[in-house]
C-alpha cells in the first residue's frame, strides 16, 4: 500500500475499503464547503458510494495511472490528494486536492503538494505537473502560486458546477523548474 510521510504531522495513505466510512464523514461534515468548488460532492450520499469508487482508485494505482490518497494530519483524515491519469507518453499528470474547512490555514496542503511534487518528479520521473482550479477559488489557487507554478492560461467555462459554468485557471510546473528550487 502506498504511503508517504510528508513531515512529523502529515502522512498520505492510499485509500482502502476500510476508509470508506471515515472518508464519507469527512465529505458529509464539510459538504457545503466542499460543494462550492467540487462537482462530485452531491454524488456521495453514503459510505457505500465509496465501496465502488475505492477499488477503481486502487486499480488506477496498480496500473501506474495515478492514485487518490487520504491526507492525515496528526492521525486524523483531513483531506485528499491525487494524481489524475498519468500521460506516460508526454510524461505529465495533474494533481487534484481538497482539505476540510477546519484544517485550512495550517500549511497542510502546501506541504502535501510539495511532497507530492518531489515524489512525482524524483520518484516517478515525470516532466510536467498541472493544477487546475476555479479562478474564484482563492484558497486552491494559493497552493500552486505559493509553490512557484507558472500560470499557463484560463479555460473559459471549463467546469460545470451544479448547473453553472466557471472558468478554470491552469498552473504548470516542469521538472527543470522544480529541480532548481532550494
Amino acid at each position: 500500500m502506498f504511503s508517504l510521510t510528508v513531515d512529523k504531522d502529515i502522512e498520505l495513505q492510499l485509500f482502502q475499503l476500510h476508509h470508506a466510512e471515515e472518508l464519507y464523514w469527512l465529505v458529509e461534515t464539510n459538504r457545503p464547503y466542499l460543494r462550492e468548488w467540487l462537482p462530485w460532492v452531491d454524488s456521495i450520499s453514503s459510505p457505500a458510494d465509496y465501496h465502488s469508487i475505492i477499488p477503481l482508485w486502487q486499480k488506477q494505482f496498480n496500473d501506474y495511472n495515478g492514485f487518490n490518497a487520504g491526507i492525515r494530519y496528526r492521525g486524523r483524515l483531513v483531506g485528499s490528494i491525487g494524481l489524475h491519469q498519468i500521460d506516460w507518453r508526454n510524461s505529465q499528470t495533474s494533481i487534484g486536492y481538497y482539505l476540510s474547512n477546519g484544517s485550512q490555514g495550517k500549511g497542510i496542503m502546501t506541504r502535501t503538494v510539495k511532497a507530492i511534487l518531489d515524489y512525482i518528479f524524483f520518484e516517478v520521473g515525470l516532466n510536467r505537473v498541472e493544477i487546475r482550479c476555479g479562478t474564484g477559488n482563492a484558497k486552491s489557487r494559493a497552493i500552486p502560486e505559493r509553490l512557484g507554478f507558472k500560470k499557463e492560461g484560463v479555460i473559459r467555462d471549463g467546469e460545470n458546477l451544479y448547473g453553472r459554468f466557471h472558468d478554470l485557471i491552469v498552473y504548470g510546473m516542469l521538472f527543470k523548474e522544480w529541480s532548481l528550487k532550494p
